[in-house]
């Protein structure tokens, strides 16, 4: 990849609409940015439809870029996440229960299988309940609504690494008590 000084001077180039340099800036940040919208897809097709449209936004968007104190890569980096965020959020619905979610999605099961699949769902909801109310709204929001740690962790008002600390203990225990 580029240096981070070459990348910020494509950008700036991309600003005043010079097409070469978004020919130049493709190849050199295309593999990072795909493979972003690949994690957060999990799809390749999607995803590569994800990064073409990342570039339009880049071409509309480059006279934004503040080159001081910012890092180019991690500009184009958190276009392509927040894109991928809004495509897969626009591809699923967000539940408000356990339940819920359950039910939207028709799955053909047999009534033995949907009762079961509820059981699990209530055992979930009771255990998120020994959670604390706000690490158990954070999982929620991470897990239904597919927010990123650093929305959560804003969403919050704690440091990143806290909100991942959150996240990761409460995770552990709903697998304790599921296990139960």
């Amino acid at each position: 990849m580029s240096s981070e000084a070459n990348i910020a001077n494509l950008i700036q180039r991309v600003a005043l609409r010079d097409r070469a340099a978004l020919a130049q800036l493709y190849p050199a940040v295309s593999p990072k940015l795909f493979s972003v919208c690949l994690r957060i897809l999990r799809d390749r097709s999607d995803a590569e439809d994800a990064l073409q449209e990342v570039f339009i936004k880049i071409w509309q968007r480059a006279d934004r870029f503040a080159v001081a104190g910012t890092s180019p890569v991690g500009w184009l980096v958190a276009i392509a996440r927040n894109h991928s965020i809004d495509r897969l959020r626009s591809r699923k619905p967000v539940s408000d229960s356990i339940d819920e979610a359950y039910t939207i999605a028709d799955t053909g099961r047999d009534p033995e299988a949907e009762t079961v699949l509820k059981g699990e769902g209530r055992r979930v909801d009771l255990c998120m309940q020994e959670l604390e109310p706000d690490r158990a709204d954070a999982v929620r929001n991470a897990y239904v609504e597919g927010l990123s740690y650093q929305e959560l962790a804003d969403r919050y008002s704690v440091p990143l690494n806290t909100m991942r600390t959150w996240l990761r203990r409460s995770l552990m225990k709903l697998r304790e008590c599921l296990d139960r």
